[in-house]
């Protein structure tokens, strides 16, 4: 009966090397199971249009413009890194006419698609896609930055 009540008692050094033999395969696992979402479950930023969805021979990459809504120095200018980093055509900044709340992406063209791409890059929910059709701009997509900009993708 000794000898069954012995056996679990292990010395303090071996103790300690157990917990943190146990941190480290835990970490190891958080890590793993980190890599598998990413990859599985989280769909990846695209920023090239795919043929036939409107798209001319010229235009390989979504175009974007930049608004600052959020009356912030140089926020757009960290934006548009940001976005062209990932492949956008960023081909202004600009200021937003009045001051915003919140941020949102306005679709440009028609193309939802595109305007989902771009507002998952931000890091908004769809439901911040506005639509306001305007073929003169030359532009798919326009990104208005509110004073929420710090919660967004590109400033955490």
């Amino acid at each position: 009966m000794k000898k069954l009540k012995e056996w679990y008692k292990i010395s303090t050094a071996t103790a300690v090397r157990l917990w943190i033999f146990l941190v480290l395969l835990g970490t190891v696992v958080v890590m793993i199971l980190s890599l598998l979402f990413r990859f599985v479950f989280s769909h990846p930023v695209v920023a090239e249009i795919p043929e036939g969805k409107g798209r001319t021979a010229s235009e390989k990459y979504i175009q974007i413009n930049i608004l600052n809504g959020a009356g912030e120095k140089k926020i757009a200018s960290k934006a548009m890194d940001y976005f062209r980093n990932r492949g956008f055509d960023v081909v202004e900044i600009n200021n937003y006419e009045t001051p915003v709340e919140k941020s949102f992406v306005i679709d440009r063209v028609g193309d939802m698609n595109s305007a989902k791409q771009v507002s998952f890059a931000l890091g908004v929910p769809d439901s911040l896609i506005q639509s306001d059709i305007d073929s003169s701009l030359y532009l798919r997509s326009s990104v208005v930055l509110g004073k929420d900009y710090r919660t967004l993708k590109p400033f955490r």
